[in-house]
């Protein structure tokens, strides 16, 4: 998602529509699982997984549709670390598309370079286990939200109004671009399923 180089900027207009028009293209991407009204689409590089990130988050509404979208930056304050494999999302978030009253459609789109050449079984949990048991949590939460945002400072929502917002202030400045090549690539191919609990065969 980066423009290029190492300038680290605020996602425009433009980006958030991209965003969109690729979460709803079909060209290229294959059908990994669906039930349940769940679907989980892979497109390229197969080796994926998400791990220890530094990322930047914007969020826009555009008219019925709400997006957040976030790439990884660099900090001096929070370097990589050993016991950590850091990887990089080149573009990573949500769409939110409005489906009737009450009703709605969510998209996770997520193009990440794990920096670790990772077993097929890996690549075959997060697309038919871990993405879809995410998916459905979200879903979940979503459907208790409204209930328990009464009851919780309901008028407290940053997202909606910034000033509200209490978070120490990062300038841009001190951010560049996180390149993939410049972090250590982990082999974890001999990883094994052994150690997986009942509960991470589920979905």
């Amino acid at each position: 998602m980066s423009r290029g180089g190492e300038m680290v900027y605020i996602p425009d207009d433009s980006d958030f529509s991209s965003f969109r028009d690729q979460c709803e293209s079909l060209e290229g991407w294959h059908c990994r699982y669906n039930k349940a009204g769940v679907t989980v689409w892979s497109q390229g590089q197969e080796e994926s997984c998400t791990v220890q990130k530094i990322k930047l988050r914007s969020w826009l509404p555009l008219g019925n549709d709400y997006m957040i979208i976030n790439y990884s930056v660099k900090h001096p304050n929070y370097p990589p670390r050993k016991d950590f494999v850091r990887a990089v999302s080149l573009q990573t978030g949500y769409l939110i598309k409005a489906n009737g009253a009450g009703a709605c459609v969510l998209y996770y789109l997520t193009q990440v370079d794990p920096r670790g050449s990772l077993p097929k079984w890996v690549v075959n949990r997060v697309s038919q286990f871990v993405a879809p048991k995410a998916m459905k949590k979200i879903y979940k939460a979503g459907l208790k939200y409204p209930e328990w945002k009464r009851k919780h400072d309901p008028e407290y929502k940053p997202w909606v109004y910034p000033e509200q917002n209490t978070l120490p202030s990062v300038s841009l400045a001190e951010l560049s671009v996180q390149h993939a090549d410049s972090l250590e690539n982990i082999d974890e191919t001999g990883l094994s399923e052994d150690h997986l609990s009942t509960s991470d065969h589920e979905a």
